[in-house]
């Protein structure tokens, strides 16, 4: 049976932000992540392309219940109506019903900018949705697809092994490896977004990544890369330096603005060493892409930093 993956650049805020999968197995396809609404028209677009109609789309996977990887569910499953929607058990459930997950990004970006990056959230009906536990697997073909749990990012996510074509769908546990920074040779980053990061579950994740022993891996920020073990010791190095961070803020009196502040200056400090240490000089136009994750990857951490000093 032919077995084929092709990355879809989702048009983001710029090219090579990020990436959804359409896998295909034969006559049977899925989708691995959908962005957000505004990147359905060209998943369905690249489908078409394929050869394939909505009708043929057998499951629309999902790493996490975040927004730049769920966000295009429910206008994802309107459109392919034989579709099952395959989540983590902790992602499912606000899937099916989105108010909280709205809530909440809503109070990260407020209203406007959330009506603009992210539209209208659906509910899912229940009946569509199935829940992933730890190993579970589902069939697309004669390939055979493994779902796992992987914490740290998220508690609600898992990564996707697919052995039949030699790869991990890794949604945000890989950290990101954008290609408009790969020009000196490899370099990625940890994703510490708001709200529930930690570092320990963390470094597990990478570590069970790495112990299924795959040449590439597909993160969603973005698309297939080969170096694998160098990506983890980077990713590992920023998770490390995360902990660090959050213990040194949880130990200060300071208001959350200040600790925020604080974590986005130590961030752009060893991104800056990171990438120098590769050969990589980051120039204006660099450091401009990069505003939104040290934006949100800070706030992710002064917030674990806030919850612990609260007890």
């Amino acid at each position: 049976m032919k077995h084929a993956r092709a990355t879809i650049d989702c048009e983001a805020r710029a090219s090579g932000f990020a990436a959804a999968y359409l896998r295909t197995a034969g006559d049977e396809c899925a989708f691995v992540e959908c962005y957000t609404n505004a990147a359905v028209p060209v998943l369905l677009e690249t489908l078409a392309a394929a050869g394939r109609r909505p009708e043929d789309v057998r499951y629309v996977v999902v790493t996490h219940a975040h927004l730049d990887h769920a966000g295009g569910a429910s206008g994802l499953m309107a459109a392919c109506p034989n579709a099952t929607l395959l989540a983590h058990p902790r992602a499912a459930r606000h899937l099916i019903d989105p108010a909280k997950l709205v809530a909440s990004a809503k109070h990260v970006y407020g209203e406007a900018r959330f009506t603009e990056l992210y539209g209208v959230i659906a509910p899912i009906p229940e009946a569509r949705v199935r829940v992933m536990e730890d190993g579970a697997t589902f069939t697309l073909g004669d390939a055979t697809l493994t779902t796992l749990h992987t914490a740290g990012h998220a508690k609600h996510h898992f990564v996707v092994h697919d052995p039949a074509t030699s790869t991990v769908y890794t949604g945000d546990t890989f950290g990101l490896v954008y290609p408009h920074l790969q020009r000196a040779g490899t370099f990625a980053f940890a994703s510490t977004t708001p709200t529930d990061f930690d570092a320990a579950e963390a470094l597990k994740s990478l570590d069970r990544v790495l112990a299924l022993g795959e040449p590439s891996v597909c993160p969603t920020h973005y698309g297939e890369a080969r170096d694998v073990h160098r990506i983890a010791d980077q990713v590992r190095r920023f998770v490390e330096l995360s902990e660090q961070w959050v213990a040194q803020a949880a130990a200060t009196a300071a208001p959350l603005s200040e600790l925020t502040g604080t974590i986005q200056a130590r961030l752009r400090e060893a991104l800056d060493t990171a990438a120098r240490r590769v050969g990589l000089s980051l120039g204006p136009s660099d450091w401009a892409a990069l505003e939104l994750d040290v934006t949100l990857n800070a706030q992710g951490l002064a917030f674990v930093a806030d919850k612990r000093r609260a007890g």
